[in-house]
């Protein structure tokens, strides 16, 4: 392991060592003032941050889009100080943390039998919802997690999350899908964050005016097992309880080419998260490049 591996993995062992210890308001403050640091110092997270938010408004001013960033950090370190602590947090407390809204989505696709998929954009805090989930509703579901480097901050995410009660698959290795449509089969849930392609072979959609790529995943998913897909938005208020909405299903075709099906529902999801993200831009915290035209410029608009 490299020096840089030893140093992030024990950063973030100290965050989880520590920050899940402090008083909630103390936690709170801390999360602001990292972020507001990270935002003076306008590193390229926070740059890249404020690139996304341009397309999400168009049209914003520069001061319009610095507003923007900095509650975007301060939405950002929020997640994470959450996520800290959530592990200390009491069952009550975590039932009390998040507002669902047309829940009923949900419930009638799990009684329905043939499984669900959720889908969700990086708003808020997908692991809170998460945990909402196992602990109010007491629905299991399985998960996919990137690889992180070291590997021992991979091991510390999956023991985090299956700690919440999440079953969590590593994206890479190829035997994820499988799983995932067995769980699906049997009549269970599945949680995808979906607004980001990892593969480089996702699917290209139109998101806010421009080209993206998002994964085939929950739509393949969907086509090949029966199973609901329920596009999620979250966000925060001024409150401490995040709120959150699950949108009507998104059908599958009843013609055309499975590539084809699998792009229409594609579009589907990405303008119900653009819906959710244009509502509360703030609290997307995609800090990394999205669209075609900022990951490969020969591939942007003349």
């Amino acid at each position: 392991m490299s020096a840089q591996d030893r140093l992030t993995d024990a950063l973030y062992g100290l965050g989880w060592g520590t920050v899940k210890k402090l008083p909630e308001p103390v936690a709170a403050r801390l999360g602001r003032s990292i972020a507001d640091l990270a935002w003076k110092q306008r590193g390229k997270g926070v740059q890249r941050l404020e690139s996304n938010y341009a397309r999400v408004v168009p049209g914003a001013s520069p001061e319009r889009l610095a507003e923007l960033s900095r509650a975007g950090m301060r939405s950002y370190l929020r997640y994470w100080m959450e996520s800290f602590r959530l592990p200390a947090w009491s069952k009550e407390r975590i039932r009390d943390g998040f507002e669902a809204k047309d829940l009923h989505h949900l419930t009638e696709g799990m009684a329905a039998g043939k499984g669900v998929i959720l889908a969700l954009p990086h708003l808020a805090n997908w692991d809170l919802a998460g945990a909402w989930v196992t602990t109010k509703l007491g629905i299991p579901f399985t998960t996919v997690a990137e690889r992180l480097k070291p590997e021992t901050l991979y091991d510390r995410f999956v023991a985090y999350r299956e700690g919440l009660g999440m079953e969590v698959l590593p994206h890479s290795g190829g035997t994820a899908f499988g799983t995932l449509a067995r769980r699906l089969r049997d009549g269970g849930l599945v949680c995808l964050v979906a607004d980001r392609d990892l593969s480089a072979s996702g699917v290209e959609v139109d998101f806010f005016g421009d080209t993206a790529r998002m994964p085939a995943g929950p739509a393949l998913l969907a086509q090949q097992t029966g199973a609901r897909l329920l596009p999620v938005t979250l966000w925060y208020d001024d409150s401490p309880v995040m709120q959150g909405r699950v949108h009507p299903p998104v059908e599958v075709p009843e013609s055309g080419t499975r590539a084809e099906k699998t792009s229409v529902m594609t579009q589907a999801l990405a303008e119900a998260f653009a819906t959710g993200i244009a509502d509360h831009p703030a609290d997307w915290h995609m800090l990394q490049r999205l669209w075609l035209a900022d990951l490969d410029p020969a591939k942007g608009r003349p």
